[in-house]
């Protein structure tokens, strides 16, 4: 099948996705496109207007904040896949990237558009819950911080009004030593995740000091166990 009609635009600014989100009740917005170009072929969505990010500047990217990492939100899977920084710093999840699809999904999928899109049993929310990380969102009014446990509204709706969008995702890092694992389950890789866990534990003499579980596809959005943490 084919999309239905709509008007494409192309901006080059977070200013200018913002203005055109104002005049557009109706538009989507284009990241890498893995979940809406199949929507829109199928007419599952049929919008008069899809607001293309790729050649919007300064959305793109990793760097070191010095208390974390503050990751583009059209940052490419394969770029984060890649990153020497993402392997230093927070190697869990580049363990979770290796479950994303296959590398063509990957090639094209951004982080920002995983984490909007919000598929509870994806990786990528899952191991921003554990880890804690902050978005921000621009939108009219300014910017403005979401940490990620108010970032799922209900299944697959994010803390995202129509007129904004996601420009980056923070995520900071653990002081003390500790290690992590990320470990999903599906029929074959490659396939949507059935479940998937990720974890980092702090250990000091022998006992946890320092715990952070999450889990994905156990429900309609991502959830911390508590009750294993403690």
């Amino acid at each position: 099948m084919k999309p239905g009609p709509f008007v494409y635009h192309d901006p080059t600014s977070v200013a200018d996705v913002v203005a055109l989100l104002a005049q557009h009740e109706d538009a989507k917005l284009l990241a890498g496109g893995q979940s809406l170009m199949p929507m829109l072929n199928m007419r599952f969505v049929v919008p008069d207007h899809v607001i293309d990010l790729n050649g919007v500047a300064d959305m793109s990217g990793v760097s070191d904040t010095g208390d974390g990492l503050a990751i583009g939100a059209m940052t490419r899977q394969v770029e984060l896949a890649g990153s020497e920084i993402i392997a230093a710093k927070l190697p869990i999840l580049q363990e979770a990237l290796s479950f994303v699809g296959h590398f063509q999904t990957r090639n094209r999928g951004t982080i920002g558009g995983s984490l909007c899109h919000l598929d509870p049993a994806a990786e990528m929310p899952t191991v921003m819950a554990a880890c804690d990380a902050v978005l921000t969102v621009a939108g009219p009014d300014g910017t403005r911080e979401v940490a990620f446990a108010e970032w799922p509204l209900a299944f697959m709706m994010a803390n995202l009004a129509p007129d904004e969008l996601l420009t980056q995702v923070r995520i900071p890092y653990w002081r003390e030593p500790h290690g992590y694992a990320f470990v999903e389950f599906a029929r074959r890789h490659g396939d949507f995740a059935i479940i998937g866990v990720a974890a980092l534990l702090a250990v000091e003499g022998g006992k946890i000091t320092r715990a952070s579980v999450a889990v994905g596809g156990a429900d309609v959005q991502p959830l911390r166990l508590a009750d294993v943490e403690a």
